[in-house]
């Protein structure tokens, strides 16, 4: 087991790395760009270095300093946490190279996902259903149209680098297939340095759905349920439960059979989400594999008692899984809602300094968080700045918990989200689960 960890990110999930670290007796190296000289999990982790101004290109995303404050602590490992370079294949190459376990899968794998095309091609010979579309990427106007009249429309078109609904774009009708092509190629070249696109049949209304897997170096792999993330602004998550309440144990089984046989197919190691599309008939669609640890990764640690994070770390180390598939087994019912620094009705991110904080507690409540009071929300990251996290018996009483700790959540000083989340929890449609990706836009909040 290591002795050591370097966590090259920032925020609550740094700070979740650092708690499992801890646990499991392992010492921990924060890292800090400038402006989060203040940040909760520098002064959590054992040692900490400054790796750079404010910008992310200049400190969380800079590969260099996070490889010279690893060699300089002594760190045996980096785990990414999400976002930044998580995902980045060169980043955990030159980890190898330097002789530090990248704690994530391989590079290949990491390449083969990461590419909407390669992960397409990878899934659909074990037989993991897909959406109608290319499976190469689309070079033409001219061919973009010939595709989408052979599928038929509406079509999606999708950067092949792509995430976040950067390069994504809707197409009804042919006469707004041009514009929109154009427009995906340009925000893809701009988001990801990759221009291209591929096209696929739009799935109207469908849930969002998740399953997380884990994987050994031994060739274990299994899944760990479901999470619907349906609730989503821009294709932007904003609250996420476990399980799912359209799920049966017979969809469950085929779509978890599904996710294992996705990452089998790249050789998967470590923690990873296989992101599906279930339509109005419950038929499920392979979307994407996040190759990392995921922001709801909670609800699912709640639902099944498995702590996520220490799995990763024993994965990385080289440990087999503890688990086998008939040991998961689902308790109850979670829910997450992302507590972000930014106005409820605007969704305009609120910087600034918190005047008055105040967490909920009681059972069945967690909170991620990196925040404190009198600590100044700067506005330079993710305006993300909490999970709050509860698990009940059941969804009505999920609800109701989590409305009574949204009550409960005091935070003054700057505009947030929880007066949203407040809302949400009271709507019928929310309430009775009739719920899919395109919840907020067909409902009127009151």
């Amino acid at each position: 087991m290591f002795h050591k960890i370097l966590i090259a990110n920032r925020g609550e999930i740094a700070i979740r790395v650092i708690r499992a670290c801890k646990e499991m007796g392992i010492r921990t190296v924060a890292v800090y760009s400038q402006a989060d000289s203040n940040s909760l999990h520098v002064k959590l982790a054992d040692e900490s270095v400054c790796i750079g101004p404010a910008p992310s290109a200049m400190s969380y995303l800079n590969m260099n300093a996070l490889i010279s404050a690893a060699e300089l602590t002594d760190a045996e490992a980096i785990h990414p946490g999400y976002g930044f370079l998580s995902e980045n294949a060169n980043f955990a190459e030159i980890c190898e190279r330097c002789g530090i376990t990248f704690i994530g899968p391989t590079p290949e794998s990491m390449r083969i996902m990461g590419d909407k095309i390669s992960a397409r091609q990878a899934v659909i010979k074990q037989g993991v259903p897909i959406l109608p579309g290319t499976r190469e990427g689309v070079k033409s106007v001219d061919e973009a149209v010939r595709i989408a009249r052979d599928i038929g429309f509406p079509v999606i078109i999708k950067a092949t680098a792509g995430g976040g609904g950067r390069g994504m774009k809707i197409v009804h009708s042919q006469a707004a297939l041009p514009n929109a092509f154009a427009t995906a190629r340009a925000e893809a070249q701009a988001g990801f340095g990759n221009p291209e696109v591929y096209i696929e049949k739009y799935c109207e209304c469908p849930r969002h759905v998740e399953i997380q897997i884990l994987a050994d170096n031994h060739g274990n792999v299994i899944h760990l349920g479901e999470r619907d993330c349906s609730i989503q602004r821009r294709h932007q998550k904003l609250i996420e439960e476990a399980p799912s309440t359209i799920s049966t144990p017979k969809l469950r089984a085929a779509m978890g059979e599904a996710a294992v046989k996705a990452a089998s197919a790249v050789g998967y190691n470590n923690a990873g989400t296989v992101e599906f599309l279930v339509d109005r008939e419950n038929n499920f669609y392979f979307m994407e594999m996040n190759t990392r640890i995921q922001v709801e990764h909670p609800v699912t640690e709640m639902v099944t008692g498995v702590d996520i994070v220490r799995e990763q770390i024993r994965s990385a180390a080289g440990e087999p899984l503890r688990y086998r598939q008939e040991d998961v087994v689902i308790r109850g019912h979670s829910i997450e809602c992302r507590i972000n620094a930014e106005d409820s009705c605007k969704f305009i991110p609120s910087p600034g300094k918190i005047t008055s904080y105040h967490p909920p507690g009681g059972p069945g409540v967690r909170v991620d968080s990196f925040v404190y009071d009198q600590y100044t929300v700067v506005p330079h990251y993710d305006s993300m700045i909490a999970k709050l996290i509860v698990h009940a018996d059941t969804r009505d009483e999920a609800i109701r918990r989590m409305s009574r700790a949204l009550d409960e959540y005091i935070i003054e000083g700057i505009k947030t989200t929880i007066f949203f989340h407040k809302r949400i929890m009271s709507n019928k449609d929310f309430v009775e689960g009739n719920i899919d990706t395109s919840f907020l836009e067909r409902i009127v909040l009151e």
